[in-house]
Parts: structure tokens; sequence; C-alpha cells
């Protein structure tokens, strides 16, 4: 039985090492945004597969038995991908997303849709705010010339990027004490991410919390392949569903 992987997700590594242990052939498919990933056990290959097209194409070539997104869950792009090849080719689907972050006691949260509406906001109210939102989505912030950010990302940002900054090169996961010297350090009036759920940065909510700072906070996108997937939030149950899938083909 042959499974694909798709993302460089703690959880996607945990799943190809519990398959592969369990005699799978696994392929996990990384998007190559990080210089140094993570690497999980069997196979890796990185980059894009060509479109959704491309990827049913790669399914059926390599006689894939269950497809697996378990890729970020703000990773549109790859997610749309994965559903239309599922859809094409009728391979079994799981999309295996951790459960996203809900505000606990204390903490103060300012959700917004898009990017784009987290930097409008920050640009409105805040002057210092802490960006913890990766790499790609930087430029919305490019043009506040009046804020003073603090961005921490695993790899150098490339411009546009605001022009009064400081970049904090790091990889999670994150203690809380760590987080709040940080933003103690950086003086920060605010911390921007996306509900991206895990435990591996969650400690940057509880700093913001202990501190008073508020959150703004980028709701996740509707899961594309919703309708035709298996949906699961932990390994356990996207080992199950693998299984099933093997059984059924």
């Amino acid at each position: 039985m042959r499974a694909l992987i798709l993302g460089g997700t703690a959880e996607g590594r945990e799943l190809a090492a519990r398959l592969t242990a369990e005699g799978w052939a696994v392929t996990s498919s990384l998007a190559g945004r990080v210089a140094a990933p993570r690497l999980p056990v069997g196979r890796v290959r990185i980059g894009g597969f060509g479109g959704p097209a491309g990827l049913a194409r790669h399914l059926v070539e390599e006689d894939v038995t269950v497809l697996v997104d378990a890729t970020h869950p703000f990773a549109e792009r790859i997610s749309i991908s994965a559903a239309e090849a599922a859809r094409a080719t009728g391979v079994a689907l799981v999309a295996l997303h951790r459960p996203a972050w809900t505000p606990g006691r204390g903490e103060e949260w300012l959700e917004v849709d898009s990017m784009a509406e987290a930097a409008a906001l920050v640009r409105r109210r805040f002057r210092a705010p802490f960006l913890t939102i990766g790499r790609q989505q930087l430029a919305h912030f490019a043009e506040d010339a009046e804020g003073r950010y603090l961005i921490r990302c695993v790899d150098e940002p490339e411009p546009p990027l605001p022009p009064n900054r400081t970049v904090v090169l790091s990889r999670g996961p994150y203690e809380v004490a760590a987080e709040r010297k940080l933003m103690r350090d950086y003086a920060v009036d605010c911390l921007v991410t996306k509900n991206s759920g895990g435990a591996a940065t969650h400690a940057k909510l509880e700093a913001a919390r202990d501190l008073r700072k508020p959150v703004v906070m980028v709701r996740r996108p509707r899961l594309p392949g919703a309708d035709i997937a298996v949906v699961v939030e932990d390994v356990d149950s996207a080992v199950r569903a693998a299984r099933r899938a093997g059984w059924t083909r």
C-alpha cells in the first residue's frame, strides 16, 4: 500500500513514521519554502506537482492508495489541488488538520478574515506589533512607515517589508517564559498570528495573555475538499483512516 502525504507539519512527520512502521510505502511531499526543513522518514520529494492535473497524474502513475493532506491549515492552494486530484482519480483523501485554537480565559482576540484586514487593523490601532505569520504575507505590512515591527520567521524574509523592523530567526516549539521575555524586550503592543493550532507555538498566546497584549488573529480559511475527504484532527485517526482506505481499495 502506498501513501502520499502532503505537508511538512509535525503531524505529517509523525504519520509518515507510523505508516512506514506498518509496512506502507510512504512518500512525503514538501513545498520547499523552508531552507532546511525537518524531514520525515521514508521517501521525500520537494516542490509542487504542477497543479491538480499534475498531482492526479502522480497519484495514478505511483498507484497511490491514500492521499493525506497534512499541510498547514493556511496552505489553501495545495489543499485545493489535493481535493481536485482526489475527485478526478477516486483516490481516498484524508485531511489531517489539527484543531484550531480558541481564546482562553483572559485572552483578548481581535479576529479577522484575512491578512489584509489584519494589516489594516494593526495600522489603525497599534505601533509595535509582533508578527508571527511566516514569510509569505509580510508585504501586507510593508507600507506602514509608522509602526515598529518585530518579525519572527524560520528563514530570512524577502522584501517588501516594513521599513522599521527587527527580524528574529527561530523555529518552535517555544516556551511561555521565553515568549514573555521576547515581548517585553521589544516592548510589543500586540501579537499578530494565524490560527494555525497545535502546541508548538501556543506559548505566544499564553505570553500575550500574561502581558495583557491583544492578539490579532487571522481566522482559518474553509477546508477545501471537506465534502469528499475523511477529515481528522490527530494522527491516530489519520492512521485508522489510511488503514480503511487500504482495506476497501
